[in-house]
């Protein structure tokens, strides 16, 4: 029996997505990449995409992508990811392209790229995963950290005269008139997995509908960095990253 003779028959709970690859994962236990890595490979299935879609991944936790998803992968230079994603779909206009980026990477040294191809209104979906610190490198502060957190280089804590403000970059996005779906969501129960998979297939499809710019911000946890247990992490998110990162659509002009 085949796996799709056996969903049909409704006996399958759970089962490993076709795109994703045998290999282990490196990330840290708890780490929220792996789940959007699976919803990912999940929706490019779904929608039949895999011989049509292009991602590219710079710099960070996320620069490993192109080992565990089954699809065509580019790997870009700190930052440039959405430079690079503009070449791909002006060279390839037919096919879905986006970016897998952390917030270290597109909200400080890729900020020109990713806003100026919003601005123009690139048909390409930005995929951010902001976890509020620098977690490949040795868990320094980010523009997204908090005022307050302690990160290696603010070990006591994130000063508003000295390091500024949090960045709410989406917010940035959502006032550009090039970005068509700005949204911001989470992957730490079950029902916010299903509101982030449904965000990011509605993103993919504005790219085949030559939208505009679609940003997914997935604001996640990062429990090496922020020196907790994963269970403590996703606790610790919701009491302090959502009120600075609330939940929800920033702006969708396709209702």
């Amino acid at each position: 029996m085949t796996i799709e003779e056996i969903k049909q028959n409704g006996t399958v709970v759970a089962c490993k997505p076709r795109l994703l690859n045998d290999n282990n994962m490196h990330y840290c236990p708890g780490c929220s990449h792996g789940v959007v890595h699976r919803i990912l490979a999940e929706i490019i299935d779904e929608m039949h995409l895999d011989d049509n879609i292009i991602g590219v991944a710079p710099v960070g936790c996320a620069v490993f992508a192109y080992n565990y998803i089954d699809i065509d992968w580019i790997e870009a230079a700190h930052g440039r990811a959405p430079a690079v994603a503009t070449a791909a779909h002006r060279l390839n206009p037919d096919r879905v392209v986006f970016t897998y980026q952390g917030d270290g990477d597109l909200a400080a040294i890729g900020t020109a790229e990713a806003i100026h191809a919003a601005n123009r209104g690139e048909n390409i979906t930005i995929i951010f995963i902001n976890n509020g610190i620098y977690g490949m490198t040795g868990g320094q502060m980010a523009p997204t950290t908090l005022e307050g957190m302690k990160t290696s280089t603010t070990p006591y804590g994130r000063r508003v005269d000295l390091n500024g403000y949090p960045l709410k970059i989406s917010d940035l996005f959502a006032q550009l008139d090039g970005t068509c779906y700005v949204t911001r969501q989470s992957v730490h129960t079950p029902a916010a997995v299903r509101k982030a998979k449904k965000a990011i297939a509605q993103a993919f499809r504005n790219s085949i509908e030559k939208r505009g710019t679609s940003v997914i911000e997935i604001v996640s946890t990062c429990n090496s960095g922020w020196k907790m247990s994963a269970a403590q992490s996703n606790k610790w998110m919701e009491e302090n990253m959502f009120p600075h990162y609330p939940m929800g659509d920033l702006k969708n002009t396709v209702k």
